[in-house]
Order: structure tokens, then sequence, then C-alpha cells
């Protein structure tokens, strides 16, 4: 039965006695309602680790008071089947005030890149992405981190983060993983109607097309846009809140494609942001 371990001490203790034997650790964070996405980050920690650690943990300080922190889809059972199955040796998962205890006063900011794409629409949220992933690295002292490419902006904010921090941790990001319809997996996408479900298809559409545009020989990203946006306005449930064009490092909108480009889409269905992306 996979260990769950609930508080930072104990955690801690655990990590110590696994690198006084020598072995190397693995962290994969997560909020939970773990599906194949994360378990496909779980395996690659499993193959590249002696020891692979995974938090559940839904954040409060990444949502915003509007936001959809209460009914963020939780199942700790699950979560333990999923990720014992993917070869994981243990399962972080604090109560909130064990991460943010009363007096609670320090946060980490990433500035510039953080307030583009995604950040202009939640301003507060990747202020509590790095708070919370900094602590996690402190309490599982983990070698490498593994973060899925889905949440690009993430991933490189987080980057950014441990250069100019000098963390000691390799951070490993892993390919999107999609249904078999293309949709890219999200555990937000249980709050989809049926008919959101299908017409949500258009973002996979749209980054398809857009690779193919590229692959053609394509390089004006004005023009790349526009075939994504076309795509996406055929669903009329489709509310856009971005489509940019950024260098990947920086989250600077550039004009041509070239290596190191990040296409980033975000768009709503009813109350539920879905986001998207290809990195050339």
């Amino acid at each position: 039965m996979m260990q769950i371990i609930k508080t930072v001490d104990e955690m801690k203790n655990f990590v110590k006695a696994r690198k006084a034997e020598g072995k190397t650790i693995g962290l994969v964070p997560t909020m939970g309602y773990l599906h194949d996405g994360h378990a496909s980050l779980i395996r690659k920690s499993a193959s590249q680790n002696d020891v692979t650690v995974v938090s559940v943990f839904v954040n409060p300080t990444q949502f915003a008071p509007n936001e959809d922190y209460d009914k963020y889809p939780r199942d700790i059972d699950n979560d333990s089947r999923v990720a014992s199955d993917a070869g994981a040796d243990v399962i972080f998962n604090p109560e909130p005030s064990e991460m943010y205890p009363g007096l609670y006063k320090t946060y980490v900011q990433v500035d510039d890149i953080t307030a583009k794409l995604c950040g202009i629409s939640r301003p507060t949220h990747f202020k509590g992405v790095t708070t919370v992933v900094c602590k996690l690295f402190n309490i599982a002292m983990a070698d490498r981190a593994y973060f899925g490419q889905k949440d690009a902006q993430q991933l490189a904010v987080i980057k950014r983060m441990v250069a100019d921090l000098n963390m000691n941790i390799e951070i490993v990001g892993c390919p999107i993983v999609r249904e078999a319809d293309g949709l890219a997996m999200s555990s937000r996408n249980i709050y989809l109607s049926a008919e959101e479900r299908k017409q949500a298809l258009c973002l996979s559409r749209s980054v398809k097309a857009a690779k193919e545009a590229i692959d053609g020989g394509e390089v004006s990203s004005s023009n790349i846009k526009k075939i994504i946006k076309d795509i996406i306005a055929q669903s009329p449930l489709a509310v856009i809140d971005h489509v940019e064009i950024v260098d990947f490092d920086t989250m600077d909108s550039i004009d041509t494609v070239k290596q190191g480009t990040l296409i980033s889409l975000a768009v709503r269905f009813g109350s539920t942001m879905l986001i998207d992306n290809l990195i050339i």
C-alpha cells in the first residue's frame, strides 16, 4: 500500500534517511486528481531516480478568490493507486495549515515572465506556484523534479526560479499527454459539459494546424495566429483568453517563429479555462 506522509517533519525525515543510504530522489509536484499525464511524469522519475516522491497538494495560494479552489477535484485513494502503479514510492499530502502555518509571511516571486500570457488574467497565480514549488523542493530535497509541458509558462517560470536562486535541482520537462481524441489531459477536464468537451477539441486541432503550417515553411507569427484563431472561432462556446507566440525563455512576443518559440493558447469554455501549446 502506498505510504502517505502528512507532515513536513515526517517528509524531511523520510528523505534524509534515503539520502543517507546514497539514494537519488525525484519529485513530481501535483495538485492531485492524478491522470495519465501525471503518471507519465511519475514513470519518468522512477526511471531516473532511486526514490520518487509525489506531492498531492491543492495549493491555496495559487488560486484567486473567484477561482475554483474549493471545488477543485480531490481523490487521494485514486491518486494512491495511480502513483503506485506508475512507480512512486511515497505521497506527500499535507494540509494547507501544514504548508502555511498561522504566522506565514514569505513568498517567492519571479518577475516579468509571470506578468504575461496566463499571468495577465491570473496576476497572483505564479507567485503561489513558485512559493509552493520552492517549499516542496526544500522539503523533498530532490535531485530532479518533473513538470509537464502542457503548463509551458509554469515550466519556464520554475526553470527561471531555479537558475536565479541557484537551486541544486534539475528540472525535467515532459511532453504533453493527450486523450485519444487529442484533448490535452487536465484534471479540470471533468468540469466540461458534453458539448464543451466536444468543442474543446478546437485547441488540439489548432495546435496541429499550426505545426503543419510551420513544417510547411510558414514562419510569420501573425499568419500562424490567424490559423489558430480561425479554427477556434468555429467553436461557438470557446472564448479566447490568449493566443500568443513568444520566446520560451522570456515570454516576449516575436514576429518570426524559430527554435525556442512557444505557441501558447488559453481558451475558456463556460467557467473552465483550458490551455494547450506547442514548443518549436
